[in-house]
Order: structure tokens, then sequence, then C-alpha cells
């Protein structure tokens, strides 16, 4: 099969490598298509992976062969995959928190687990989540991404005729503009520098987009801006986004870590006293997170045209969409699709 794996340079390869073979309990899914994930954008573009590692982890595909062990899968049946396996067993997944489970926490962002950059992936069965009828595989390749979007409104707290503030207009950035107005947030602002991005944002279901400068930041923690919000997810991983989006909550608000990055931001600590305000981050997925994000999808009501790219990416063409995503200059989802399979 082709792979594209992570060079010592910084770059991604095409190579071709052996197709898995599926152990007792393990599945091969030949991979129609796989989202690039901004995390693999920092990955590749900060050196995180590990060298020949495969990344991709938002991939749907069908059942291309499955272990001796496995029931209930048949070749052809098309699915999406989870690309964590939490163990199902210690006290954070007993608690329903299933991505917090240390036993896959790094697997991921390094690319030590079989990544979909590539014509086949082989992964254990309760990985594999079968798609609803009618729910296309390109769509369903949003899977992933849409369930991490989510997870960010649940842990928000966000109730129904909130507002929210999204910081960075990214794919995922989108995706949470979209999850949001689903889960009932009457308002949705979004702040973003490119002007791609926030016509995309747009699309998505935002009231309005505005660029960083143009959000006001208090000098004092005890002055108000005029417009606060319940909610703000930071979905940029700068910085300034995340200071800026600090000021912009209401008493008693919520902000969000969603975008990844790894240059540390200044804590207003004095806002967040005096204000009670919950700072978290959100790390992949509700523990019904796929389930959710399928019946979604399934549902039709997002604005799909404005999440996904309507072309889809080569895997020798992956560096050149990172590259893109990187500099602000793509606005969607770009979809890798591996290509002929023998």
């Amino acid at each position: 099969m082709r792979a594209a794996g992570y060079a010592p340079d910084g770059s991604l390869v095409v190579e071709e490598r052996p197709v898995p073979v599926p152990g007792e309990d393990e599945i091969l899914v030949a991979v129609d298509y796989c989202g690039i994930c901004g995390t693999d954008v920092h990955a590749i573009r900060e050196g995180w992976a590990r060298a020949g590692g495969v990344l991709g982890h938002e991939c749907a595909g069908r059942v291309a062969a499955v272990g001796s062990g496995v029931r209930g899968w048949s070749e052809g049946d098309a699915v999406t995959v989870e690309p964590i396996l939490s163990c199902g067993t210690c006290e954070l997944c007993r608690a329903g928190r299933p991505s917090l489970c240390r036993a896959h926490l790094t697997a991921m962002i390094e690319g030590t687990w079989p990544g979909a950059f590539a014509e086949y992936v082989r992964v254990h069965h309760r990985q594999v989540h079968r798609l609803p009828p009618g729910l296309d595989l390109r769509t369903a390749a949003l899977t992933e991404p849409l369930a991490v979007a989510l997870h960010a409104v649940t842990l928000s707290g966000l109730q129904g005729g909130q507002t929210a503030l999204v910081t960075g207009a990214g794919p995922l950035g989108c995706l949470c503009v979209a999850a949001l107005r689903a889960r009932g947030a009457t308002r949705v602002i979004v702040s973003e520098p490119s002007a791609a991005r926030r016509a995309a944002a747009l699309a998505c279901g935002a009231e309005d987009v505005v660029p960083p400068g143009e959000l006001e930041v208090p000098a004092s923690p005890l002055v108000e801006v005029s417009a606060p919000m319940d909610v703000v997810l930071e979905c940029s991983g700068n910085p300034a986004a995340f200071e800026a989006g600090l000021a912009q909550l209401r008493p008693g608000g919520t902000l969000v870590i969603v975008g990844t990055g790894l240059t540390r931001p200044t804590l207003e600590h004095m806002r967040v006293l005096l204000r009670e305000l919950v700072i978290t981050g959100a790390f992949n997925y509700d523990a019904t997170g796929f389930a959710d994000a399928l019946a979604l999808l399934a549902s039709g009501s997002l604005p799909l045209g404005g999440l996904v790219s309507p072309e889809d990416v080569r895997l020798e063409d992956i560096m050149t969409a990172v590259d893109g995503l990187a500099a602000g200059a793509i606005a969607q989802k770009m979809l890798v699709a591996p290509g002929p399979r023998a």
C-alpha cells in the first residue's frame, strides 16, 4: 500500500509499505477519506511526530478484512474510525471521561498509532463505528473532528439561548460554530484574521465575524466589555486569542481551550478571580462523541458547504495543504483521498 510517512526533515514522504494483516481482534479498513487535523499540522511543522510514523486520524472507509475473533463486521461495511482506544477500566474511563485515559494519550499526536494517511489502516474492532444509512463516506470523515467540537461545547456548559465567541475560524473553529448552533447557541461571534476564514465562519452559522484587533480588551479586570459572552471556545492556539477571549466573558463564564499550540499565553488571574471564570481544556470527545457526531451528520442539518473543501488532496500533496492551513489561506476541512487500491 501507499502511505505518507513522517521524515526527520519535517516533511511527509509517500512510500510503499506492506498492507497490514489484522490480528484476532482487529479490523483492516480501506481508507477512502482522511481529514487533515490542526494537530497534524502542528505535529508536522513543529516536530512532534515520530520519524517514520504515519499521521492522519479523521478517517472513513470500508472494512477490507476482519480478524478471526471479530464478529458482526463484513467486508465492504462503511465505517469511521475512532483513533483513541481507551482501556475502559481505569478510573477516568469508568467516570465517563475516556478522552483522558492514559493508555493511548500520546499515540495519535506522535504518530505511533497506525495513521490513516495511507490506503489501509489496521485498528482494534472497538475503534470502528458503523455509518448510519444514507451517510456518505466523504461526509463521515468529519465524524472525529465534529466529535471534538461537540466535546468542547459540552465542557463549556452552554445552555440553549446563550451566546458564544469562537476565536480562530480554521476547520475546527468552523465545526465549533456549527456545533454551538446545533446545541442551541442563539448568537455566535467569531474572531479571525483571515478574510477567507471569516467568510467560512459566516457560512457555518456565525452571526458576525471580526478581526482579532476589534475585540475589546479592558485594561482593568474590573471593567466588563460592552457585550459579554457566556462561552468562549479558543480554537486558534494563539496566546493573544486566549488573552482576548478571556476578557469577553461575563461573570461566571467559561473559556474552553480547543486549539493546540506550544506558545504559552499570559493569564489575567485577577479577572478570573473577581469574575469567577472557568478555564478548561477540551481533548478529544465525550464518551458518546462518535455516536452523537454521526447522528448530527446524518441529520442533514449541518452546513457542509462551509465546512468541507470540494477538492480532495492526494497523498503527494498533503504538505502543500498543511502549509496552506498553517498560513490561514485554507478555510475549510481538507480531505485526503489516498487513491486507488490494488
